[in-house]
């Protein structure tokens, strides 16, 4: 099974580093968890330094869209078993310690086992606007792997479900993603197919995708 995470690593200096995450869980286990970065990733470096790593689970679209898109500013508190960080909004967190590595060049696996286990809030379930928002998110981190057409009548489909259940913190996040297929399609210079708002406007008026917000991120993946 593959859980949508966000997960917490620290450096050496103390600086944490907030990265959303598919963390798998082998089945019949609910205390070993797999994290996979890929190579070469501020996530993969911290933990193999620290051995230790917050898993926070959240419902708050608009972290996993942040930090796609440049903005990995949340509000964190101290762990309470590890030198770690938790996300303050959080609904539940597992703190970890990493058991073993299996080594790639692409894509490591590291094995961790759970040493403390918090809910904070209860888990009210997900609405079609934060699911939308989380597909979404997973296809901009693909941006350089997927073509454009495929990723826009994705998007189109995820918009209907977004259009009809959002609340301000998905819309918001949402618009944060459109933003990075808006600057991807006007710096590659390609033009869209779709007129549902996914940057026609801005491939065909050419606008510098440098000046726009909220780049930067696209290509650095769901699981930086």
């Amino acid at each position: 099974m593959i859980q949508e995470t966000i997960v917490i690593t620290q450096n050496s200096f103390g600086l944490a580093h907030i990265a959303p995450m598919g963390i798998h869980i082998p089945s019949g286990s609910q205390d070993d968890f797999i994290i996979l970065p890929f190579r070469p990733s501020t996530t993969l470096n911290n933990l193999l330094a620290s051995k230790t790593a917050v898993i926070n689970y959240c419902d708050d679209v608009r972290v996993f869209a942040g930090c796609l898109t440049g903005r990995r500013d949340w509000p964190l508190k101290p762990a309470e078993k590890i030198d770690g960080q938790v996300l303050d909004c959080a609904l539940a967190h597992t703190e970890v310690e990493l058991v073993r590595v299996e080594d790639d060049q692409t894509r490591p696996k590291l094995f961790c086992k759970a040493v403390h286990n918090v809910n904070h809030a209860p888990f009210r379930g997900f609405n079609r606007a934060q699911y939308s928002v989380l597909e979404a998110a997973i296809l901009i981190s693909r941006l350089d792997r997927i073509p454009l057409e495929k990723i826009q009548a994705e998007i189109d489909y995820l918009r209907i479900g977004l259009e009809k259940t959002a609340g301000d913190r998905e819309l918001k996040a949402w618009s944060w993603l459109m933003t990075v297929i808006e600057n991807f399609i006007a710096k590659e210079g390609v033009y869209a197919t779709s007129q549902s708002g996914t940057g026609v406007a801005i491939a065909r008026e050419g606008v510098n995708a440098e000046n726009l917000p909220g780049a930067g991120s696209a290509k650095t993946g769901i699981s930086s």
